[in-house]
């Protein structure tokens, strides 16, 4: 089973995917996601390499991987490979370890976050 695929019941009764909580949380989209897994997958990439293996364009790929290097889910280091001009990075995801970690830190925060501005708008 594809994990996108995997649905959680919320208290609502409303079904809610991965991908929808990682979006409300983090804004990302489904190609943040799919060059996400795909990292998560494999040693590292370049932005040539996820282009190629998602059919996406490199603009698409430059800013799901800055932005992902920016959430802290993927590291980006200089090719070592890189010769002159604008230089190459080599994407490489987090450990799954440090992404469940930091996930599980990141929607416990909203979680506090939510309750203290509930907790105020009672005693309003």
């Amino acid at each position: 089973m594809e994990i996108e695929n995997v649905k959680i019941r919320l208290p609502s009764g409303k079904e809610a995917s991965l991908i929808d909580a990682l979006s409300f949380c983090y804004d990302i989209s489904d190609t943040d996601f799919q060059v996400l897994r795909v990292l998560m997958k494999g040693t590292g990439r370049t932005e040539d390499d996820l282009s190629a293996m998602l059919h996406l364009s490199k603009a698409s790929i430059n800013r799901s991987v800055n932005k992902l290097a920016s959430l802290g889910f993927v590291d980006r280091e200089k090719d070592p490979n890189s010769k002159g001009g604008r230089p190459r990075f080599i994407y490489t995801a987090v450990s799954y370890e440090r992404l469940v970690n930091k996930i599980s830190k990141d929607f416990q925060y909203c979680a506090d976050l939510f309750s203290s501005s509930f907790n105020k708008e009672l005693i309003k």
